[in-house]
């Protein structure tokens, strides 16, 4: 189950991931750097069956009721090492996922793309209860027509993961966005975050009382660089209440 599940997990702003798909393909600049591959290489050299393609995208039928056997409330990113909304996963794939998230009410769970013009063409076939959040990722202004199209899907929360921060978003739009998360790229050969972008994200998401989150700042050696921004530690999330 290594990486198809991860009950405790690192990532701040959530608390458990859940795989039911591995494997992509780069789209943008905020891909160049991707750490779910380096991690799927990683487990394909120790010889972990679900990689056995490496990076390639593979879809996991026996995973897709995994979080209903969670009893325990618990916010779950969803694919952390893929992306449903891949053009390559079969629309009735992720009908059955969605199909588990509206059963699994307990849970809220974080669905993250950087596709979302197919979540706007499909959403009319899927079920959106109120514990589903959908956001994408914007990692410049090159990619802010992601936004648009995330604006039209009809979820509960739409949030932004603004990771790896490349350029300054000041001119983005924020309208009907309910979250923003932040960070610099980490790992081996991180590109350099300006202190200004994340400062001018949390600055409009103030102006237009959208929470902020900021999970790190980034580099070769992140735990080093932290995520402290202009003194505070920046971890706001959206109140939504959700049936427990």
């Amino acid at each position: 189950m290594l990486i198809m599940a991860v009950i405790n997990s690192p990532i701040e702003w959530t608390e458990a991931t859940w795989n039911p798909t591995t494997g992509c393909t780069k789209v943008s600049e905020g891909c160049r750097h991707c750490y779910a591959e380096t991690m799927a290489k990683r487990l394909q050299a120790m010889g972990q069956p679900r990689y056995g393609n490496g990076f390639k995208l593979a879809v996991h039928d026996d995973l897709i009721a995994l979080p209903l056997h969670w009893r325990s409330p618990k916010r779950i990113f969803v694919n952390s090492m893929s992306d449903i909304f891949h053009k390559d996963v079969p629309e009735e794939f992720i009908q059955r996922i969605f199909e588990t998230m509206n059963v699994a009410s307990q849970h809220t769970f974080q669905v993250l793309t950087k596709r979302p013009e197919r979540v706007a063409a499909i959403a009319h076939k899927l079920t959106w209860t109120e514990n589903i959040w959908m956001g994408t990722s914007v990692e410049d202004m090159r990619v802010a027509h992601r936004v648009d199209d995330l604006r039209q899907v009809p979820t509960m929360v739409r949030f932004l993961s603004c990771e790896p921060l490349l350029g300054s978003l000041i001119g983005l739009d924020l309208a009907r966005i309910h979250w923003v998360i932040a960070g610099g790229e980490s790992g081996s050969g991180a590109r350099p975050m300006k202190p200004e972008w994340p400062r001018e994200l949390r600055d409009k998401c103030a102006e237009q009382g959208i929470p902020y989150f900021f999970k790190q700042w980034g580099g070769v050696q992140k735990h080093r660089t932290g995520r402290v921004l202009d003194g505070q530690t920046w971890d706001e999330m959206p109140f939504v209440s959700v049936q427990r």
